[in-house]
């Protein structure tokens, strides 16, 4: 964790996703910011546990919330966890980062492989968001996580690809309608980040070197990357950015590199 500037002391918030990987960087962000995180997961409860007993730790309070997105009334089942654990207090920042990647070209995604990917990627966001806004004080963060998946041509990504699409979608018309209240919604897209769930082909020296090569900071991201733009994003002085994308990927595909 970083040490604390106390910009979000006072503040909740809920990172979906956040017992591992970028979510766990953003839980751990934001709680050394001072907010008392909400740290959601679907499965993996020892994750979670370390999640929070790192912030605890660390001096900051957190709280775990399970709800296994895709299945019936998993949505439900967070906000009743979720408003026991607030005990009364508002939400004041929403990371809707909980998703599931695809490793299939457009002739294999099979029809399961699809509902799946809409329903964890983009259903289960919009009615996380749509939960949320009663709890949602006048002033909050709504960041949405995207990819840039959405911006360059990935053949195997194609089902994916278009599920963060449509969460990006979102932002610009959810910051219209919400912004006389001061709320501010954003998306942030990563490219190639390091985490245990990408080990797959980060963990590669051919492919890491491959993504380094096509990109402008000659890197792979680390989550702590994209958890400082979202800690950027959810404080203050992020009050006037809204329904806009963030591209957090060092630069990738931005051109030849001469």
């Amino acid at each position: 964790m970083v040490a604390t500037t106390g910009a979000l002391t006072g503040k909740t918030a809920l990172v979906t996703g956040g017992s591992r990987g970028i979510g766990r960087a953003v839980a751990l962000r934001l709680a050394a910011e001072g907010a008392w995180v909400a740290v959601h997961y679907g499965g993996d409860e020892g994750a979670a546990r370390e999640t929070v007993a790192r912030i605890e730790e660390a001096g900051g309070r957190a709280f775990a919330v399970r709800a296994r997105f895709g299945a019936d009334g998993a949505v439900d089942r967070l906000f009743e966890e979720l408003t026991a654990g607030l005990a009364g207090r508002g939400l004041d920042i929403l990371v809707n980062n909980a998703g599931i990647s695809s490793g299939s070209s457009v002739s294999q995604v099979t029809r399961e492989e699809w509902d799946r990917l809409l329903a964890v990627n983009v259903t289960a966001p919009f009615f996380v968001i749509q939960r949320a806004l009663p709890l949602l004080n006048d002033g909050g963060r709504i960041v949405n996580m995207g990819s840039t998946a959405s911006r360059f041509a990935v053949s195997t990504q194609i089902g994916y690809t278009v599920t963060k699409a449509a969460l990006e979608s979102l932002a610009p018309s959810l910051a219209n309608e919400l912004g006389r209240r001061g709320i501010t919604v954003n998306t942030v897209a990563p490219g190639a980040i390091r985490t245990d769930l990408t080990a797959a082909y980060t963990s590669v020296p051919e492919v890491v070197a491959g993504l380094e090569a096509i990109t402008a900071l000659g890197r792979i991201g680390e989550p702590e990357d994209v958890a400082d733009v979202v800690g950027f994003l959810a404080g203050p002085q992020g009050r006037w950015i809204t329904g806009r994308t963030i591209d957090v990927s060092g630069g990738t595909y931005l051109g030849p590199i001469v």
